[in-house]
């Protein structure tokens, strides 16, 4: 009985034992699926954190760019392309410890990502470690012919660190690569011309002329070394011959003409600068610039000046839309003591070309020079306030202007504007400016504005002319602080004895001071001084003449007034009255 049941006991456990094994291996297939899904899950997690980062880096938001890739590292710190993007902001922000440290990691997981290499490499050059980035570059250009196209930044590597023969094994590398090219042969003259090997830059130069047949650049580029360097007679063999070939050249021309005066062949020299002048195909501004040479470093004699007008007759033939050309004709005409002359040539510039701040300077000044219409004065005041927003000159000379045209709203806040963009960096035009804003704050009523004004100009500059007659002369009108301007009409009149403004003013001083003697004694003189006295002259000095008891001699300037500028609205009823009215 004992032994059947350990039979069967035997035979149960023979059942039973696969059935645990095959418990135990489910089990751990289960424990193995599970991990599986939660490695998956974190992969899938990381990948929504890393499109989520490059969203934000598309969008240069890099702060957050950089949050939702270190939430992918977290996940996966070894993945190649998250510590890549990582390293590229850390570069960014000049983090370059940091950005090597992921920047390596990122190497580790696909060593064969030359953008990775490169990435590397930047950062070595960020930290000043061009040898470092150079070996970089060297081994990724080594390992594939389709990375020949960073021998450019090799060169330049070796380059910064004095490695000029280095240099030059990179450059002729990507001569092989590019073929002749002007930015390989410039800088493998730059570095032979370091080395004084002048004879190799003048090689260099060669090739590329050659390589360009017809395209004088590269001609007048090595004639430039070449005259640079003391070799005029092969510079102008080289021009020569290039003429030969190449007649309707003008910058060779031109080349010539500078290499034929070197060597004092002046007869030559003009030949080929009036064959230059003569082509519409060289820039005006070239031409400029050749007349201007000629004003300022040839010294004036007949035959210059014949020569000038022979050329300037060219330049407006052949360039008629080049405002450089018109500009130096008004330098020229400004040499020449030619305002007027000067005044339209610079206007026609700025017609073609009203982008030019000293041009459209010129302009204005000489237009307030000459006594120009206030109306057209504007007309340029406003393009130079339009072209020219922030220059502080420009707002001064368009309040100017509208002051005079009685614009007196616009002009204040012409004027201010310039205060506010000086921001007293120019201490003279801001007394200019406080000067013209006093005159605007008392066309506007605004009188203790006007003279506060005055105040600041003449608490720096208290001999300014302008500011002393207007303010004395207003404070005058006011019958306002007259001792005051008493004092100020008095420095005028002193200084400048035979300025009939300054004899006006200070005689109304007078008149207001009831110190009517020479009140009349200094108008009279304004007036035997000023060949057309204004309106309010002739009248004031009949006011003048009336409190001095001569009736009809003031009843007389008050006729004589009748019709001008300036004079007040009661002259009529003085005149029909025969008496006077303030």
């Amino acid at each position: 009985m004992r032994f059947y049941t350990l039979k069967q006991h035997l035979l149960l456990m023979a059942l039973i034992m696969p059935l645990m094994f095959l418990g135990l291996t489910a089990n751990a297939q289960i424990n193995l699926f599970k991990s599986a899904k939660k490695q998956q899950k974190e992969e899938d997690k990381a990948a929504r954190l890393f499109i989520e980062g490059e969203k934000h880096m598309m969008l240069e938001d890099y702060e957050k760019a950089y949050f939702y890739f270190d939430k992918a590292h977290d996940l996966t710190p070894e993945s190649g392309a998250v510590n890549f993007k990582m390293a590229e902001i850390l570069a960014r922000a000049n983090q370059n410890e940091k950005a090597l440290e992921h920047g390596q990691k990122a190497i580790e997981a696909d060593p064969e990502n030359k953008y990775y290499h490169l990435l590397i490499a930047e950062v070595y050059t960020q930290q000043n470690q061009p040898k470092k980035a150079a070996e970089i570059l060297k081994t990724l250009i080594e390992r594939s012919d389709d990375n020949q196209q960073y021998i450019l930044e090799l060169a330049s590597l070796y380059l910064s660190t004095q490695q000029f023969e280095k240099a030059l094994e990179a450059l002729d590398e990507a001569e092989e690569y590019y073929g002749v090219i002007e930015q390989l042969s410039v800088q493998k003259q730059r570095i032979y011309l370091k080395q004084n090997n002048l004879e190799a830059a003048i090689k260099e130069g060669e090739k590329l002329i050659e390589a360009n047949p017809g395209n004088s650049r590269y001609v007048l580029a090595l004639v430039e070394m070449l005259f640079n360097n003391n070799r005029t007679d092969q510079a102008l063999s080289m021009v020569n011959a290039s003429l030969e070939d190449y007649p309707n050249q003008p910058n060779l021309h031109l080349a010539a003409y500078t290499l034929y005066k070197k060597q004092e062949q002046f007869t030559s020299a003009q030949e080929h600068l009036f064959t230059a002048f003569q082509s519409p195909d060289l820039e005006g501004e070239v031409k400029a610039q050749t007349f201007g040479d000629i004003i300022q470093k040839d010294l004036k004699t007949t035959e210059r000046e014949s020569l000038l007008d022979s050329l300037q007759t060219l330049m407006v033939k052949t360039s008629p839309k080049s405002a450089p050309v018109f500009t130096i004709m008004g330098d020229r005409a400004m040499q020449n003591q030619q305002p007027i002359k000067a005044l339209e040539y610079y206007q026609q510039s700025i017609a073609l070309n009203p982008q030019d701040a000293k041009v459209l300077q010129g302009v204005i000044s000489l237009m307030f020079e000459q006594g120009k219409d206030f109306e057209e004065i504007e007309e340029y005041t406003v393009i130079a306030t339009e072209e020219f927003p922030k220059k502080p000159e420009f707002w001064f000379f368009d309040g100017t202007a509208k002051l005079a045209l009685k614009k007196h709203e616009a002009a204040e806040s012409s004027l201010t504007q310039s205060l506010d963009l000086n921001e007293g960096a120019n201490k003279q035009l801001d007394l200019m400016v406080l000067g013209q804003l006093g005159d605007t704050y008392h066309a506007l009523d605004k009188d203790e504005k006007a003279f506060d004004a005055y105040d600041k100009v003449l608490e720096i500059s208290p001999e300014d002319e302008h500011v002393l007659n207007n303010y004395a002369y207003f404070l005058s009108l006011e019958k306002k602080d007259l001792d005051k301007a008493l004092d100020m009409s008095s420095k005028l009149v002193r200084r400048f004895p035979d300025n009939a403004t300054y004899l006006d003013t200070h005689a109304w001083v007078l008149f207001q001071n009831k110190d009517y003697q020479n009140a009349e004694k200094y108008m009279k003189k304004a007036l035997d001084i000023e060949e057309s006295p204004s309106g309010v002259m002739l009248e004031h000095y009949g006011d003048i003449l009336f409190h001095m008891g001569n009736q009809k001699e003031a009843v007389n300037y008050w006729q004589k007034a009748v019709g001008k500028s300036d004079v007040s609205d009661v002259l009529d009823k003085k005149i029909k009255d025969k008496k006077y009215y303030e």
